[in-house]
């Protein structure tokens, strides 16, 4: 027994450091996880500026007279910097280190702003999320999606890939994207433009008195879902696709000079037509069908 106790001891001491190095371990991996909040007191209309190139972005509205920026960094090879000038809150996360990998070089943002916040957004990749913000609002991605739920003001949307989706988006609302898709619902918007390059595009949403609605893709589908009720003076125009319409459409009141004979169109009027409606794409295919 006295030859076999100080093996054990031995075999324990070992076992004993093992668990510890695997603790360790995992707590410098937990310890790299960080969580950080930041607040910021502002007036009226205060301008928030966010970049991000790769992460979660989430925008929220409240009722407080501050701007709050929450963020959680994965690596301590990143951080945010967020920074308050006069009524401008700037955020902005930034690599610390040249060796960082795509994984690496990641955080996750969540604000809480004012409603009246006006934003300028730039996150290359990841997701943008933004509701209940009434101020204007410029938004540029590369491959990150954009999801915007009860904005208003004048909306700017820039993609490149990225899906970009609209659910009770009011104000003005101009749309530009290589080969994301478009949706766009319950929209109460009086002016939309929305152009993509390779993607589809849906509007599902009411055509309000005097409004604009333009359209366009060179090819993927587009379309447009209306109620009976609807006033539109539509036109649709596509080169080299089709265009299949429900709608029972009295004659345009002008005539059309630049209708070819070449392309697939459709000019016509809805009830009193108040509403410009213009739907155009290459080698698409547009939709004009009943709102179910």
């Amino acid at each position: 027994m006295n030859v076999l106790r100080p093996v054990l001891t031995s075999r324990a001491a070992k076992a004993t450091t093992a668990l510890g190095t695997v603790l360790l371990c995992a707590g410098s991996v937990v310890a790299s996880s960080r969580h950080v909040e930041k607040r910021f007191k502002v007036d009226a209309h205060p301008i928030v500026t966010v970049h991000n190139p790769n992460g979660t972005l989430t925008i929220k509205a409240w009722s407080r007279p501050e701007v709050k920026v929450a963020f959680d960094l994965q690596s301590d090879k990143v951080d945010v910097d967020a920074e308050q000038s006069g009524n401008r809150v700037e955020v902005n996360a930034h690599a610390l280190s040249s060796n960082i990998s795509p994984e690496e070089f990641r955080a996750d943002l969540e604000l809480f702003v004012p409603e009246d916040t006006e934003l300028q957004i730039h996150n290359d990749s990841g997701s943008v999320d933004v509701a209940d913000v009434m101020g204007d609002m410029a938004v540029d991605t590369v491959a990150a999606g954009v999801d915007l739920q009860d904005a208003a003001g004048y909306l700017t949307i820039k993609t490149v890939e990225g899906s970009i989706k609209c659910l009770r988006c009011a104000g003005r609302l101009e749309i530009t994207s290589v080969s994301g898709n478009i949706k766009l619902l319950e929209m109460r918007s009086y002016n939309v433009r929305a152009q993509t390059w390779a993607g589809d595009m849906l509007f599902d949403g009411e055509f309000l008195p005097n409004g604009t609605y333009r359209l366009k893709n060179y090819s993927g589908l587009i379309e447009v879902r209306f109620s009976p009720a609807d006033s539109i003076d539509l036109s649709a125009t596509s080169v080299r696709g089709k265009v299949d319409s429900q709608a029972n459409l009295d004659p345009p009141r002008h005539s059309r000079a630049y209708e070819s004979k070449f392309s697939h169109s459709l000019f016509g009027v809805l009830n009193q037509g108040k509403a410009k409606v213009e739907l155009v794409s290459f080698d698409g295919t547009i939709n004009i069908h009943k709102r179910e």
